[in-house]
């Protein structure tokens, strides 16, 4: 029987919330939750996007899949000093990005079109305006979804990286054991192994979010033990709290 579990890494930043389900889960089992991102998320300068030939002023709609997205099309507007005009048009992916765009924008002089959830659900929307000049600000981790969806639309397409997704330093982290190590992207499996390439598992348990991170920490030859989501698990924090009920009871 695996050891019982008393602290977790959960490698992705604290959540804002007080009624996180973490913290839920951190007092009802009696665990130690820490929170630690292994990969975040640097600018692109205004000068490395000239340099990809993306001039923003050229556009007359802008394609938002996630907050960062948001915020960098706005730092870099700024940078180049490029006055957003009232008439942009912004396609956003869901509507807690379009939320979001109110930070930036007064919302109801601005003309936003809202997706339900997956990049294809813009389909619709973009159509309807196939004529526009699109740009898709975007990390250097693009999701194929949306090169491949904006190509069937055949419309007027450009995609510039606005950010890039980076390791973080963890080496304050060398002498600091965990029962689990809570996993949610691909790089951060490699920012585990960029840090500490000598990392062995013995009885770490590994919990992955999605099928990609699962191929990513099994390619680097660890032992996923937590598996999310799953149609009993359909979330992280209820993958762990399965998983701790099952080895935390008394022997």
């Amino acid at each position: 029987m695996p050891n019982k579990v008393k602290t977790i890494l959960v490698s992705q930043p604290e959540p804002k919330v007080e009624n996180s389900p973490y913290f839920e889960l951190s007092q009802k089992h009696k665990v130690k939750i820490d929170f630690r991102p292994f990969i975040h998320v640097e600018g692109v300068s205004a000068k490395e996007i000239r340099q990809q030939k993306v001039d923003i002023s050229q556009y007359t709609a802008i394609i938002l899949t996630s907050k960062n997205a948001v915020d960098h099309f706005f730092r870099v507007a700024e940078e180049m000093r490029y006055k957003v005009p009232e008439g942009l048009k912004y396609f956003c992916q869901s509507e807690a990005i379009a939320f979001y765009l109110q930070k930036y924008v007064v919302y109801r002089k601005r003309k936003i079109y809202v997706g339900q959830k997956d990049f294809a659900d813009l389909s619709p929307l973009i159509k309807k305006y196939k004529d526009e000049k699109f740009l898709l600000p975007a990390s250097d981790q693009l999701n194929p979804d949306a090169p491949q969806t904006l190509n069937n639309l055949k419309v007027d397409w450009t995609v510039g990286t606005f950010y890039k997704t980076v390791m973080s330093d963890l080496s304050d982290l060398a002498d600091v054991y965990y029962d689990v190590l809570a996993f949610f992207s691909p790089t951060g499996i490699k920012s585990l192994f960029k840090n500490f390439p000598d990392f062995a598992q013995n009885e770490t348990r590994i919990a992955v979010f999605g099928t990609s991170v699962q191929k990513e920490a099994e390619a680097a030859g660890l032992r996923v033990d937590i598996m999310a989501p799953t149609p009993e698990a359909p979330s992280m924090t209820m993958a762990l709290e399965k998983y701790i009920a099952k080895v935390n009871k008394e022997k």
